[in-house]
């Protein structure tokens, strides 16, 4: 007998009504090890004819979906990711879904363990933002046909859904535009390598340069690796060579706080000595002391696409996979060196 409507039903009931054990019905409903065929479906009636709610995988067990997606992302590596979660949640919420996060770290070893953690919570898809490197996560979801959602980083993949920000034609119309303030010597602080971002941006100033007539110069071009400290090394190392650009593109904001520090260690006048303009946008890029030129990725469009395609795999597996490339908008001021009254790109 299933007990009675008022006495909330435990995994001990299921146990007692299915005639298992704990452990097996900790099994069956964890999915952590294989169970006979006959005893899961033991299971899995008893937790139907009991309406067992002890946790939200045994629900999905019966119902087909735990109504979650999980989230995995580097909390250090996206500055701007507290507007891309607000936008994720609010449009998860009106669907229906909840949302797990876990932040990856960037590292791969991080990245896989937490992949695992929330497939073993049963979501019925994933937002990925794939750490740098040939990711061995990224083929192991495609391969096993969970949905899949890559953000922000977009890779050459055809296999897989994916959304970011534009990065080629942007990041080259940054370059021209101090080109077209006179600058001949255009160093680029370039992101992590191994990333599809960073190389991209380093292409689109590349083209910058070619379309300004301006030669390519490998001495301009230094990694920051995406990071703070490393990119105002590379800064610092732009600065140091015998002839140091007089404007440089900064690839991402983590790097350009870096920049910012290394400008006032050195006692360096952003947009009078030298001309910065950066790739990224946060809430305080027309705080400081000049207000940043920058290209601002639309984060908000980002993430409301992203859950978009998410549910649209979820809901029909078999649809062919999009890529979404959203352009980003200037935001002109004056630390490429433009008088304020400049008008706003």
């Amino acid at each position: 007998m299933p007990p009675p409507r008022s006495t909330r039903p435990t995994q001990r009931d299921i146990a007692e009504l299915a005639g298992v054990s704990i452990t097996t019905v900790s099994h069956v409903v964890n999915g952590t090890r294989a169970v006979a065929p006959d005893t899961r479906a033991a299971v899995l009636g008893a937790i139907e004819q009991t309406g067992y709610t002890g946790d939200v995988i045994a629900r999905s067990l019966v119902t087909g979906g735990t109504r979650s997606i999980g989230v995995a992302i580097s909390l250090l590596a996206n500055p701007y990711f507290a507007v891309l979660m607000q936008t994720i949640e609010r449009e998860a919420a009106a669907a229906g879904y909840t949302v797990l996060l876990s932040d990856t770290h960037d590292t791969a070893d991080t990245e896989q363990s937490i992949v695992r953690a929330l497939r073993a919570r049963r979501v019925e898809g994933l937002l990925l933002t794939p750490v740098p490197g040939d990711n061995a996560v990224v083929s192991e979801l495609v391969s096993l046909g969970i949905p899949t959602v890559l953000v922000d980083r977009v890779s050459t993949r055809t296999d897989i859904d994916q959304v970011g920000a534009e990065n080629i034609q942007s990041t080259s119309a940054l370059t021209e535009h101090l080109a077209s303030r006179g600058h001949r010597r255009i160093g680029l602080v370039a992101g992590a390598p191994g990333l599809a971002t960073s190389e991209e941006r380093t292409l689109g100033y590349r083209l910058g340069l070619g379309r300004a007539g301006l030669p390519w110069n490998p001495d301009l071009v230094v990694p920051g690796h995406s990071e703070r400290d490393r990119g105002a090394m590379a800064f610092a190392t732009l600065l140091d060579r015998p002839e140091p650009p007089t404007a440089v593109v900064v690839a991402n904001d983590a790097m350009m706080v870096g920049v910012l520090h290394e400008a006032r260690r050195r006692g360096i006048r952003v947009g009078t000595d030298v001309a910065v303009v950066g790739y990224d946008e946060t809430e305080w890029s027309d705080l400081v002391e000049p207000p940043l030129t920058t290209m601002a990725q639309p984060i908000t469009d980002i993430g409301a696409e992203a859950v978009r395609l998410l549910l649209a795999r979820i809901t029909d597996p078999d649809r062919a996979p999009e890529t979404i490339r959203l352009p980003p908008t200037l935001r002109h001021r004056e630390s490429c060196g433009c008088p304020p009254s400049h008008p706003n790109g």
